[in-house]
């Protein structure tokens, strides 16, 4: 499974409008493939879109795209409201579960990471030790490295009930050397996180 993140910075105001375009739109486009999640931001760099869409693999995210471009319904009529378009192919941890459908949040925070070149490996190592009580805290929506895109990164997003929620678990995450895994801090190169909040029509909610 691949996951293609599309962040759209928009136009100031025009989120509302933006939304209900693309959840028009997203009726004709779902019968190609789902979407995963949409959000757009509340907290960081402002007006933008995310939508993330999962593939079994490149060549099938081909194959839909292809389909879809065809049909007069999609893309969504949000043109004029784009100021700058990014895309970056995300392949999740192998030892996290899929990215379905349901209640989650509804704060997500998207924790975005470069690293060094070749610290990946050991990285996911320490992951793949310590996520299992970290995600009885708080749940985990998305984790894995980029691999079209932005080379060494990282991105993980994590979901709250509320922000004040967040704060105390990350705090109590913490104190009791639950979260981050040990080691690697002198393989971060830099560390930038978003607030999102799901649209009406995001699956994950």
């Amino acid at each position: 499974m691949i996951y293609e993140i599309r962040t759209y910075q928009i136009k100031p105001g025009s989120q509302a409008e933006v939304e209900k375009r693309f959840g028009e739109a997203y009726e004709y486009r779902k019968k190609y493939s789902p979407l995963a999640a949409f959000w757009h931001t509340e907290v960081g760099p402002l007006n933008e879109i995310i939508h993330v869409w999962p593939y079994p693999d490149l060549a099938e995210r081909v194959r839909v795209r292809t389909e879809a471009a065809k049909d007069p319904n999609w893309p969504p009529k949000i043109q004029e409201f784009i100021l700058h378009m990014e895309s970056e192919v995300l392949v999740p941890f192998p030892f996290l579960p899929e990215l379905t459908p349901g209640k989650m949040g509804p704060f997500f925070e998207m924790r975005c990471y470069a690293i060094k070149p070749g610290t990946l490996p050991g990285l996911m190592e320490r992951w793949k030790g310590a996520i299992g009580p970290r995600v009885k805290m708080s749940p985990l929506a998305l984790a894995g490295h980029v691999e079209f895109g932005e080379a060494n990164r990282f991105i993980h997003i994590w979901a709250y009930q509320s922000l004040d929620q967040r704060m105390d678990v990350r705090k109590k995450a913490r104190e009791t050397g639950v979260w981050p895994p040990p080691g690697g801090g002198d393989t971060l190169l830099t560390q930038a996180n978003k607030i999102l909040m799901p649209s009406s029509f995001s699956p994950v909610q």
